[in-house]
Order: structure tokens, then sequence, then C-alpha cells
């Protein structure tokens, strides 16, 4: 009887190998052999699932992002206050223990590698302003929003607290403990909300 593959489960642990690869030896140990011996295939068996490092590094990428906002999504499916939603949601978003962490940090590297490959077709960009303007409506729809806000301005800083902070969770987790984060989002959402 054949062993039966499901293709995309494969294709998600060749792209889990891949964070694995540039957690270890960075971007540029990310070669097709590394990222193949680390998923236990050939490089001719990896080239079935992905026809070259570009189109593996976009679907990685892709996979970082689909993961977190599947998290989110769930969150906003749960029955909590809206407020409590939104914090909760943000708090997916900073590094806050080793999962978030390791993602934090392959996400940072496909960014800076990215940045400079024009000629890369389909690498998701940076969605966090995108994703707190959304929140923001979430928000506003549920009135929670202080009346006298600027949404603009407040959803941009906002944004700029939040990828401030998951920098510095990620960069000096130490300095930057879980317990502090979760105060200092608390305290930004309170800011804007009545």
């Amino acid at each position: 009887m054949p062993k039966i593959v499901n293709h995309e489960k494969r294709r998600e642990q060749i792209a889990e190998a891949m964070w694995r690869v540039i957690l270890e030896k960075g971007m540029e140990g990310a070669t097709v052999r590394n990222i193949a011996g680390e998923a236990g295939l050939s490089t001719g068996a990896l080239r079935h699932y992905f026809k070259d490092q570009d189109e593996l590094l976009v679907y990685a990428m892709r996979l970082v992002n689909e993961r977190v906002e599947k998290r989110a999504l769930s969150i906003l499916q749960e029955e909590l206050p809206p407020k409590e939603k939104v914090i909760r949601v943000l708090l997916e978003i900073v590094p806050v223990d080793e999962e978030r962490r390791a993602e934090m940090d392959v996400w940072f590297t496909f960014q800076a590698h990215v940045r400079h490959r024009k000629d890369l077709e389909g690498a998701p960009g940076h969605a966090l302003r995108g994703a707190v303007s959304k929140l923001f409506d979430f928000l506003n729809y549920e009135g929670v929003l202080r009346e006298d806000l600027d949404i603009g301005l407040e959803a941009e800083r906002l944004y700029s607290i939040v990828d401030g902070l998951a920098l510095h969770a990620f960069l000096e987790p130490e300095h930057l403990k879980p317990d502090l984060a979760e105060a200092l989002i608390r305290d930004s959402v309170g800011r804007i909300s009545r």
C-alpha cells in the first residue's frame, strides 16, 4: 500500500525546518541543502515541494503571518469584552514567550532579507499597521473608544508602541519581561478607552 502524503502538511514542515535553520544559522545558513537536511529530506525531495529557495522563503513568511492571524481570530471569537479582546490580540504580536520570540526572530530576519530583494514577488509586508487600524475600527464599532480621540493619531501611536514593544521584547527579553509588556499594552488601550 503506497504511503499517503499530505503535501500541504509537508510544505509546512519544510517551512518550519527553514525557520529552525534561520534561528540557528541566520539567513545565510538557510541553504536548500541545510533546510532539506533539517527537514529530513533530500534536496531533490525538497524541490518537489518548492521550485526554488525564493518560493520557500515567501511561503515560510506567509506561514508566520497566517499563524499569528489564526491566533488573533481565535481570540476575537472568544466571549470576552471588546477591550480585552484587543489587548489579547496585541499580546499575540509581542514576543512574550519562546514561540512568539522565534516567530519574531524569523520575521525580522525575513524582513531584513527581502528589503533588498525587489525581484522577490509575493513576500508579505509588515501588516501590523493595518491590523492596529482594524482593531481601532472594532473598538469604535463596539463603542469603547473615547469620543474626543483623534483616531488616526491614536492608531498610529498604538501601532508605534506595539511595534516598539515587539522589537524590544525580541532584542532585550531580559529587560522587557512579559508582565511589563502586558502592563504597557493594557495601559495604552486603557488610555484610548472610555
